[in-house]
């Protein structure tokens, strides 16, 4: 491969301001958002539409140079982060971020795969419509990004993952042909669903250009509360109570450790710890109502009134206002960020059928505690579709880097081995990257891993997209 050739062939198709060089240019695209994976490029590539991308992607190809796709560079897997090798560009997404198309008769939007979520979210509100999808990171990450992981968030309870909003997209393959499948039909049964193979591929079969994505009608009002429970098992039974009573209006559903709350209290002092004394288990629950907010307010202290009744929930802060609302969601999404304050955690992205959430933590946190005696267990997550970030800090007292060098290992392969045996999976919606291919492929059948390989290698076979990521060598 001749370099020079190469960069100023790059220079002609994108322009020089779009082929960066200099570490100074590059340095932010090299560093994934954990700071666990720092890589080096040959360049970083910034096109400025999906033809520019395939014809990009013809270029690499010629010149057998490899590929690494990149959105918002929020990932927490290394997936968008290159090798050490140099030899690999990054394909930046970003300027990809145009709007193209609303529908609002059709219920679906038409975005380009550099649009941040936020940005997205916005354009439907604008036309009255509600996008789902949220995460702590929406005001940075982008859609082609959320794709390619299919992100999850606080709202697959009711909508689903990234997977389950996503209609139609488009992708310029490993050979640098774009293929147009932005339909916005809700039925097309002619042959492969090809949109699925890309989803969730972390950019190892495709590059995702533009997605047409489902909206929907927005609800009227949305009422939250926090309620106080003793256990898991009581979480699950007022999970039950309240999708009985509720329904399809039941949108949010966040389980949390007493731990979790007291930390982010401590952490920051802003926010109040909630409740008059301390429970095991909090959950906040939200309700999304398309009636009023009367109705959502009368649902909702219902079902808490029941659950209170029936010895479920031992006490419950229902939000008034809108500022309260945000007040408790705020409680929730600060918990990973008092985490980073106090220094590195072991940390699990992991999911079990609902059911059987209350069984695996019962049955993990003791084999934690006699592998790492005194951890402090930083359980929380989204119980009402069987996420759970399952992560483990240092005692107090202990340096948390010397704690991770000696127990991530030995931890990390216990709470694994749980999550199988309670037929779960070891990565719910951070994706695997290059962080966990190996793990994940130590838990597939040889079956799996040789239809995924037959896959990568139809689809990809100069192995030039996004080398080293999701499957193992």
């Amino acid at each position: 491969m001749n370099h020079a050739e190469f960069l100023t062939a790059c220079r002609d198709l994108l322009g020089r301001d779009h082929v960066l060089e200099a570490a100074t240019d590059t340095s932010a695209y090299l560093t994934d958002q954990r700071k666990r994976y720092v890589g080096n490029a040959l360049a970083v590539l910034r096109p400025a539409d999906a033809a520019q991308t395939a014809a990009l992607v013809r270029l690499c190809v010629a010149h057998g140079v490899p590929m690494v796709p990149q959105g918002g560079n929020t990932g927490l897997a290394g997936g968008a982060t290159p090798d050490a090798s140099g030899r690999q560009v990054v394909i930046s997404l970003r300027r990809l971020d145009r709007i193209r198309q609303v529908d609002a008769d059709n219920m679906t939007l038409t975005a380009e795969a550099g649009c941040l979520l936020a940005n997205v979210q916005a354009a439907a509100a604008a036309v009255e419509r509600l996008f789902p999808l949220s995460l702590a990171a929406e005001g940075s990450c982008t859609i082609g990004g959320n794709l390619a992981t299919n992100a999850g968030g606080t709202a697959v309870l009711r909508y689903g993952n990234a997977r389950e909003l996503c209609l139609g997209l488009e992708v310029v393959t490993p050979q640098g042909e774009l293929w147009d499948g932005l339909r916005g039909l809700r039925k097309d049964n002619t042959g492969y669903d090809l949109r699925d193979l890309f989803i969730g591929a972390e950019g190892t079969l495709g590059l995702i250009t533009a997605a047409t994505l489902k909206v929907f009608a927005q609800p009227a009002a949305r009422m939250t509360a926090l309620a106080a429970l003793d256990s898991p098992a009581d979480a699950l039974a007022l999970l039950n109570l309240a999708q009985r009573m509720a329904g399809p209006l039941l949108t949010g559903f966040e389980l949390m450790s007493d731990f979790c709350l007291k930390l982010v209290a401590t952490v920051f002092e802003q926010q109040r710890y909630p409740f008059s004394q301390p429970y095991a288990q909090a959950v906040l629950l939200e309700l999304s109502d398309n009636e009023s907010e009367a109705h959502a307010r009368d649902l909702l202290e219902r079902v808490l009134n029941d659950a209170i009744e029936q010895g479920i929930v031992r006490d419950a802060v229902v939000a008034s206002n809108l500022a309260q609302s945000n007040a408790l969601w705020h409680l929730r999404e600060s918990i990973p960020l008092a985490q980073s304050a106090t220094g590195l955690n072991i940390k699990h992205d992991i999911a079990v059928p609902v059911s059987q959430v209350p069984a695996f933590i019962a049955a993990t946190d003791p084999i934690v505690q006699r592998i790492a005696p005194g951890a402090r267990m930083v359980t929380f997550g989204h119980l009402g579709d069987g996420n759970l970030h399952y992560n483990v800090m240092a005692p107090e007292g202990v340096d948390p880097a010397a704690f991770l060098k000696q127990f991530q290992a030995p931890v990390t392969s216990a709470v694994h081995d749980s999550v199988h045996a309670h037929r779960g999976t070891i990565s719910a919606e951070h994706g695997l990257g290059q962080f966990k291919r190996e793990a994940a492929a130590a838990y597939k059948s040889p079956v799996e891993l040789s239809l995924m390989r037959a896959i990568k290698t139809a689809l990809d076979p100069l192995g030039l997209m996004n080398p080293g990521k999701v499957l193992p060598d």
